[in-house]
């Protein structure tokens, strides 16, 4: 019997067989407390369905991961679990027209951040617990029919240790024997069920609206309590539901709205309806810049956006996962601007969220929107670029291509239509054909079922006296598409570098002749893609890149500026212009930019140009260039701004010199001081880092540090400072802790990687190259798979940046073509990196020749 990579076929028949009357789930919870003797802790599951047999056949199978099973029921029939039950399925024959099955099992507590999320505060002792299924790991916490078509009503009761509360997606209550029964759910899918247990403190409020009244709540650990600002959490969610009510046309369908922030989570956040769970780290331990602030609002509406696209209206399968996942990307920047104090969070998307998407849609791994998902392995995987950040960037060219009114009309339309169901691509391009009178099928075709990215090249030609004769847009790329955007002419007035001309058009085929520009005076820029209307790679022509080299920081709208950075930055990684050229005009210019946002973005593409693209001839003086740079901008910047913390951390993380290294123990210590510059714990840390990497701090000083902050944060910080000391010995260690032992938690394997993996340590990581090959086909097979994802994707050798390397991964794939074709995926993407790097490198060194 196939084992927990359940297939699509498998799904497909399993829905054409069976339809879900509802859940009953009992979970005993007491067992999270105390010793346990168990060689694996866990936790009693005992589970009701109720279902209905609608097609032919008489026999299926039920999910479930557990240590163990104690008994199995159907219809009052005891089936033996050694004989049904095979560590990932329950296998059921025998099925009559309707359907009783009880499943009693043991199931295990978790520690990477999948099913039943065990966590144990070191800062005060106490357990809080959460669940995480997304795609498939309800079956983790009890048996059920893992599938997103399969929708059902639940049923939650839950017994937890004395002092605790208990969440889950429907309001509950503690009866007089301390047991938490929940309301009974609308039909929902199985990923999006969730409880969340524990002593967490807990803040109330309420939206209203009309008739309408949503009890909202929000909780963190105790310990993070004093951090918590529920109030600003509380004031975007009530922007975000004013919003999704005014354009949505169809109340909040899910009752109360709580928000947990929880330790050790894998992702951003999680959609659970009336549960929202968001990884703690949004709860902001120190002084952070607006851009944390914008992001953590963005991800809050993301996921009050798939209250309705993905909750109320679910994709069949996971082929059609852009269905929520592209709306509530969109959905997320759309309301933040609109709805929100950050106006400017299309500024955020164009310069971060789409360098995401372009990256993806570039390497071999790179798929339609509407991708082919096989299985759950694959599924797993295309939480991508691709899914979130481009598919947002269409539905940003959809809304230009139909227009804003039909678009959200189209959502009216699809919520009324498909409430509480499930879809297909087609349902919506039907909807949207009817709303805006275009024909959505060719559109799709083009943007949602071809995958890569067009490159965008204006062509501009002049008369004698320097006026536009004619603009062109040559479009490049494996599929041509329709592409409407906007072209900006800018030019240098009083030190300003303004726009004074702009025309939108639709652009297809090879070369567009773009009217409405012949007769304008020759800019000093072409900005093709203006206002950021649709995906594709910005070029320039020559004389609008000369004027970026020596007037970037001229540009005074803040979203033309951001798509010039990025216009650049792949420029860059394309091995089109010299690492070392970004770098010169991002130490020109960064120090002018004002959107922190961008600002934080430019920092990370000039510490990737001199890690990844630079020539390695240069690349030490390229971290010297940035350290000077960075010290001398945090030097200038306003005293106690968040423009001086941002400066204050690249510095830190290009440090370099004696010189630097001294300036940062003297920030610690107290003998040195920048005016205004607050050194928080959050900062400190961020001090400490390049002085545990150069070996200028040693296990008991990062162990001082740990002292002063012996929290869950101080204990991942501690984790990843000890891997990233200068030693083989420590190397070997931190090796062996994540590659042959599974005892650590998903945050500190993911601590132990970032600490291992070190830019100036390059010879001495060397000799896990190898090792690296030779292990990873076993780890994938002995870890679940987000732990195998990490450290697939997190050891890959790309450090040891040369042909061997390169050989080395092609032999490998050479060798394992019948490997799951998850793992080949990682290992062909990190391989296109590599290659990617040596070409930019070469660009590089073509340069300094």
């Amino acid at each position: 019997m196939p084992g927990e990579n359940l297939s699509r076929d498998e799904a497909h028949e399993r829905a054409s067989l069976l339809s879900v009357d509802g859940y009953e789930v009992d979970l005993d919870l007491r067992s999270a407390v105390g010793e346990s003797d168990e060689p694996v802790r866990t936790f009693r599951s005992r589970t009701t369905i109720r279902f209905r047999r609608t097609g032919e056949g008489t026999s299926t199978f039920v999910d479930l991961i557990a240590p163990s099973v104690n008994a199995v029921a159907l219809n009052g029939r005891s089936l033996d679990p050694a004989v049904v039950f095979d560590g990932a399925r329950i296998a059921l024959d025998g099925l009559a027209d309707e359907n009783v099955l009880v499943v009693d099992a043991q199931c295990a507590y978790s520690r990477t951040g999948e099913g039943m999320h065990r966590f144990v505060d070191p800062e005060d002792g106490e357990v809080y617990l959460y669940t995480q299924y997304e795609p498939a790991d309800a079956r983790r916490v009890y048996a059920n029919f893992e599938q997103p078509d399969l929708k059902a009503p639940y049923r939650f009761t839950v017994t937890a240790p004395e002092g605790w509360t208990v969440w889950s997606n429907g309001a509950g209550e503690q009866d007089a024997g301390g047991v938490w029964r929940f309301a009974e759910t609308a039909p929902i899918s199985t990923y999006i069920t969730c409880v969340v247990a524990g002593p967490y403190h807990y803040v109330t409020d309420s939206y209203t609206r009309g008739e309408l009244e949503i009890p909202l709540g929000a909780m963190c650990r105790k310990s993070l309590a004093k951090h918590f600002d529920a109030d600003d959490v509380f004031l975007i969610t009530k922007q975000g539901f004013d919003f999704f009510h005014d354009n949505f046309d169809y109340p909040y369908p899910f009752g109360k709205y709580d928000q947990a922030f929880v330790p050790e989570y894998n992702l951003g956040a999680m959609e659970n309806p009336g549960l929202v769970t968001f990884r703690e780290e949004y709860v902001y331990r120190g002084k952070v810049t607006q851009a944390a602030y914008e992001s953590r609002a963005n991800v809050i509406l993301h996921e009050m956006a798939h209250m309705w696209f993905g909750d109320l209206v679910t994709m069949v399968w996971w082929d059609d996962l852009w269905l929520k996942e592209s709306f509530a990307d969109f959905m997320g920047s759309f309301v933040n601007a609109e709805a929100t104090r950050f106006t400017n969070s299309w500024v955020t998307f164009a310069n971060n969220r789409k360098s995401w998407a372009y990256r993806a849609d570039q390497l071999p791994s790179t798929h339609p929107i509407t991708a082919d998902i096989r299985d759950l392995e694959d599924a797993k995987l295309n939480f991508d670029g691709i899914t979130y950040a481009k598919g947002a960037s269409v539905l940003k060219q959809l809304v230009a291509y139909a227009g804003r009114d039909a678009f959200l009309e189209g959502a009216r339309r699809y919520f009324k239509r498909h409430a509480y169901g499930n879809t297909r691509l087609a349902d919506l391009l039907s909807i949207l054909e009817e709303t805006s009178g275009r024909d959505m099928r060719t559109w799709a075709k083009s943007w949602l079922q071809t995958s890569g990215v067009n490159s965008l090249t204006p062509a501009v030609t002049y008369d004698a006296e320097g006026r536009i004769t004619e603009l062109a847009v040559v479009q490049e790329g494996d599929e041509l598409r329709p592409h409407r955007a906007a072209v900006g002419l800018y030019r240098l007035s009083g030190g300003e570098l303004v726009r004074y001309a702009r025309v939108e058009a639709d652009i297809a085929g090879v070369r567009t002749v773009v009217d409405g520009l012949a007769g304008r005076e020759k800019p000093d820029l072409v900005l093709v893609n203006d206002d950021d209307l649709t995906y594709c790679k910005i070029r320039f022509d020559e004389g609008s890149l000369a004027t970026l080299r020596a007037h970037l920081g001229d540009i005074t709208d803040p979203l033309a500026r951001a798509l010039c950075w990025s216009a650049l930055w792949n420029l860059t990684r394309d091995g089109l212009m010299p690492a070392r050229d970004f770098v010169s005009v991002a130490l020109a210019f960064a120090g002018r930019e004002t959107d922190i946002g961008v600002l934080q973005m430019v920092h990370a593409w000039t510490k990737s140009a001199v890690t990844l693209y630079a020539a390695p001839a240069w690349r030490e003086e390229g971290g010297r260039l940035l350290a000077e740079g960075g010290l001398r901008e945090l030097r200038l910047a306003e005293p106690g701004s968040e423009h001086q913390l941002t400066w204050a951390r690249f510095f830190a993380a290009t440090a370099s010199t004696e010189a630097d290294f001294q300036l940062l123990e003297g920030l610690l210590d107290g003998t040195a001081k920048i005016d205004g510059l607050d050194v928080d714990q959050e900062l400190r840390w961020a001090l400490l880092s390049p002085l545990a990497v150069h070996g200028r701090a040693d296990e008991a000083r990062i162990g001082e540090e740990l002292a002063r902050d012996d929290t869950a944060t101080g204990k991942r910080h501690q984790t990843r400072l000890l891997a990233s000391r200068p030693s083989a010995a420590v190397k070997a260690q931190a090796w062996a802790q994540v590659v042959e032992s599974d005892t650590l938690s998903n945050a500190l394997v993911e601590a132990t990687i970032a600490g291992f993996v070190q830019p100036s340590q390059r010879e001495l990581i060397a000799p896990y190259a190898e090792k690296y090959f030779a292990a990873i086909e076993r780890l994938w097979e002995e870890r679940s798979i987000q732990i195998g994802i990490d450290v697939v994707r997190g050891l890959f050798p790309g450090l040891q940046d040369d042909g061997a390397t390169l050989a080395a991964t092609d032999a490998w794939l050479s060798e394992h073509e019948a490997a799951p074709p998850a793992l080949r995926r990682l290992v062909l993407e990190a391989r296109d990196d590599l290659a990617r790097a040596l070409r930019a490198q070469a660009c590089d060194g073509r340069a300094a020749a």
